[in-house]
């Protein structure tokens, strides 16, 4: 029997959970996920709470009650990784020993990491909205908030959800016209970019939202501290930019047990393989979510469609064969901008967001970077799929390879043929109903143990992977040698953790 270890059970972790249990019997594969408590977090949510859209029991729910039958759920922390012994440490002593890990932990704010991050002014003048707690003071902040200077401010990329801060001015516009006091804000969207946003049609785009809006853009800021003094954040070119009330996106890093375990860089996120999320360390450890070196969107997005890679990987990974399935990076974000309605991006490594529409050219019935109310509502619906479907495991009619039908290129893109789109699109309806139309998940008890296991009734075991093709296994690439680096660990001197201008990575 393979024992795989799952450090975190957040979207990636649940999700690849559940494909995984459904996939192998227990006798075949023994899963354990990790986390540290028993609270799964929606965390596109938290955008909604600062203006009462939600509330936090919509956010938060049980984290076992999507953990599926046959699958252990052990609540501690992490201490370290030993992956030469292939040993988990958790916080309370236990040890898990494993033959593959899944690193799916995410990434966490990091406000203290900048200076004057942990000053005075922090939840009074200083918010931030990336986790619950500083969602729900913001919230607070926002409702007795009569006028003034509001800035939002990205301290560097890259960071969750990267069009969230976008998000937060377009609804704090139209939040504060709903109140009849707009004229009385001044909103400042500051981003350490060379624009909006991390492309040139997106960024174009964004920029004329922005400034139909009233919105000022500060480009190219690269933080030097929040003076907590005189409520001003400072660059490091002396730019200093005052405000009322500041709402910063923190500099998001890895948790503090991937720098002690050597496996991460200087943000301790997992160095992997663009198309594999296999650890560039060590072959049997992958990297899922945020926590990875993807060079594309830390988005739920990029979790659900790399899931569905290394499932297509697996069989050719317990076969011993190479990983001949590779992900294109594609990513697609909604944008709410207030008013009702909302945006769409859709892009991947090679490919940046274009308009046009989206799934169907001329039909839709969402448009690519355009205003309109069908975006808004599938943003509104998305909660529904992310309990009920997405994390249980469930298909969804999406393709993981991005495909350039219905949009406008003007530029370089690469994508997924129109009739190979149609085929994938045929394969993945074909076999959505008996699972998508199946039980969905039942809430469990609340766990009275750290570890629950449970009995389950599981598919037949799946035949050895499938023979590598050999025109795909002579055009992969070996991977490059990997250079272990000191992470950093969140109790550090902030001097010492930003002691140069930030550039951004993207």
């Amino acid at each position: 029997m393979r024992k795989l270890v799952i450090l975190g059970g957040g979207t990636a972790g649940t999700m690849v959970a559940n494909k995984l249990r459904a996939a192998s019997t227990q006798a075949e594969l023994s899963i354990t996920v990790v986390d540290q408590d028993d609270a799964h977090h929606y965390q596109p949510g938290y955008l909604f709470l600062p203006f009462g859209q939600l509330a936090p029991g919509q956010i938060v729910r049980s984290r076992h009650s999507f953990i599926p039958d046959g699958v252990d759920l052990v609540l501690c922390g992490v201490e370290k990784v030993d992956a030469g012994a292939k040993t988990v440490h958790l916080r309370n002593g236990r040890e898990l020993t494993y033959d593959t890990l899944i690193i799916a932990t995410g990434v966490q704010p990091r406000l203290e990491a900048t200076p004057g991050g942990d000053g005075p002014e922090v939840g009074k003048s200083v918010h931030q909205f990336y986790d619950l707690p500083g969602a729900e003071a913001l919230q607070e902040a926002m409702r007795t908030f009569q006028g003034g200077r509001l800035v939002v401010h990205i301290t560097e990329m890259p960071i969750k959800c990267p069009v969230a801060p976008l998000e937060f001015v377009f609804l704090a516009d139209s939040y504060f016209k709903d109140k009849k006091i707009r004229k009385k804000v001044d909103i400042t969207y500051v981003t350490p970019l060379d624009g909006a946003f991390t492309k040139p049609v997106a960024s174009r785009e964004l920029g004329d939202a922005l400034k139909s809006r009233n919105i000022a853009l500060e480009t190219d800021f690269a933080i030097a501290e929040i003076d907590n003094e005189t409520r001003e954040i400072i660059s490091f070119d002396e730019r200093r930019i005052p405000f009322d009330l500041l709402v910063t996106v923190p500099l998001n890093m890895g948790p503090d047990y991937i720098a002690a375990s050597g496996l991460g860089d200087e943000m301790n996120f997992v160095p992997c393989d663009q198309g594999t999320m296999r650890s560039l360390a060590d072959p049997d450890i992958f990297v899922l979510g945020d926590g990875g070196t993807l060079k594309t969107s830390k988005a739920g997005s990029v979790a659900h469609f790399a899931v569905d890679i290394f499932m297509e990987n697996w069989p050719q990974y317990l076969a011993g064969q190479q990983l001949t399935h590779n992900f294109d990076g594609h990513a697609n974000c909604f944008i709410e901008s207030g008013g009702g309605k909302g945006m769409l991006l859709d892009f991947n490594y090679e490919t940046q967001p274009y308009t046009g529409e989206f799934p169907l050219p001329g039909i839709g019935p969402m448009s690519l970077l355009k205003e309109t109310r069908a975006n808004h509502w599938a943003k509104v619906a998305f909660r529904w799929v992310y309990w009920n479907l997405l994390i249980t495991g469930k298909p969804l009619p999406f393709t993981a390879d991005m495909y350039l039908m219905g949009k406008k290129i003007e530029d370089t893109a690469s994508g997924t043929s129109t009739p190979d789109l149609l085929k994938g699109l045929a394969s993945t309806i074909i076999r959505t109903p008996a699972r998508l139309f199946g039980s969905l998940p039942k809430a469990k008890p609340a766990p009275g143990r750290p570890t629950v296991a449970r009995p389950t009734s599981v598919a037949a075991p799946k035949a050895s992977g499938p023979k590598v093709n050999p025109k795909a296994a002579a055009a992969f690439e070996a991977l490059p040698e990997y250079v272990a680096q000191q992470g950093i660990d969140s109790t550090a001197d902030p001097a010492t953790v930003l002691p140069d201008p930030i550039v951004p990575k993207f």
